[in-house]
């Protein structure tokens, strides 16, 4: 059954947006060039432009975002580098991929993302890298994150995949560390309607040997200097993401406003809420509560009609595929506890104040009936 209100509505800011974003589509398939072309020129500037940064190249996913901005700062094998195992799976994935080794720290009980009290102990002399995930949209605690990086020289990686747009005291994540990973995953609050990514820096080293890494390290064509991968943004993606990104702002606001609505409409109940510090400005790419009876929540939303999701259900350190990296299933017990009770409801721009009411009519009913 689809639900009345589902988790999320891609369909909704198609059609809000449809007339700008079939006039893009129209001009690249008719302008017949594809691959690397002059909207991805376009986009990449305008991104750049818009986040603060130098440099934004585009890549084929996320997961490319950042495994390449791994590649292009030198990272790869025989090195260690250090993020959450509370993120998507894509984060892990693209270390390995890189050649290196992902090591896991916990993350802050109350914004999901890494603890930065815990990071220093985790440095190793094969550490090389920090990739702080801003998780659900909630920045990272970056400062703290730079303060140990520079007292060990390491590099440090920002995953954006969720958090296009939000500020971390004032600034736009992304433009913090030595490099930035996104992804436009069509989910995403910037996103495609297909895979692509990009990586933000203002090295201008790193972002020309981004752009010869996505390319099979072509200068000239044909002509591989360096080793590099087929990890292009198309033309007609980066036109719908020059579309999109003129309405970001005001989509972050539109959820931010939900958020909020949420906020007050389920206070006092035995949830625990989203949370961000208080000088960051988070954007909601997911709106989580998080309830010891997550499951049987879920079951009762699910049967009224009401969408919801689990980001996520098994930390990546307890999952079969990274059990050779020897993390024991209690070894970071605060992303354990949180893997297990974490709930994500209804969150799009497009989403009505009277549905976040109806959602949240419906959990204190369940909590009322239990």
């Amino acid at each position: 059954m689809t639900p009345s209100i589902p988790l999320v509505d891609l369909k909704a800011a198609y059609r809000r947006l449809q007339a700008e974003i079939d006039a893009a589509t129209a001009r690249v398939l008719a302008g017949g060039w594809y691959i690397l072309g002059p909207e991805v020129s376009a986009f990449e500037a305008e991104f750049a432009a818009y986040l603060g940064v130098e440099h934004a190249v585009g890549v084929a996913s996320g997961t490319d975002a950042v495994l390449l901005a791994l590649r292009a700062l030198g990272v790869g094998p025989g090195d260690e580098v250090i993020t959450v195992a509370h993120t998507a799976v894509a984060t892990v994935a693209a270390i390995e991929l890189a050649g290196a080794t992902p090591r896991f720290v916990d993350i802050d009980p109350v914004t999901y993302t890494l603890d930065p009290a815990r990071l220093a102990a985790a440095v190793t002399s094969r550490t090389r890298a920090i990739i702080p995930v801003h998780l659900y949209g909630a920045p990272a605690d970056v400062d703290a994150v730079l303060t140990v990086a520079r007292a060990h020289h390491l590099l440090v990686i920002e995953d954006c995949a969720q958090a296009h747009g939000a500020r971390y005291r004032g600034q736009r994540v992304g433009t913090l560390g030595d490099a930035a990973a996104f992804s436009f995953y069509p989910t995403k609050n910037l996103g495609a309607l297909g895979d692509g990514g990009a990586v933000a820096t203002n090295r201008p080293e790193v972002a020309e040997r981004l752009r010869l890494l996505r390319q099979y390290g072509w200068r000239e064509r044909y002509v591989s200097d360096v080793a590099g991968y087929n990890s292009r943004l198309d033309e007609l993606q980066a036109a719908i993401l020059r579309v999109r990104l003129r309405h970001l702002d005001a989509e972050n606001a539109a959820r931010r406003r939900l958020a909020a609505r949420y906020d007050a409409a389920l206070a006092g109940l035995p949830i625990t809420l989203s949370a961000a510090r208080p000088d960051d400005t988070p954007v909601y790419h997911l709106y989580v509560i998080r309830s010891a009876a997550r499951g049987a929540l879920a079951a009762y939303l699910n049967a009224r009609g009401i969408g919801t999701g689990v980001h996520y259900p098994v930390a990546v350190h307890c999952q079969p595929a990274y059990a050779h990296l020897g993390y024991s299933p209690d070894s970071l017990p605060v992303t354990e506890a949180a893997a297990a009770e974490v709930l994500s409801l209804p969150m799009y721009p497009d989403l009505t104040e009277g549905a976040v009411d109806e959602v949240a009519g419906v959990i204190r009913e369940y909590f009322d009936s239990d």
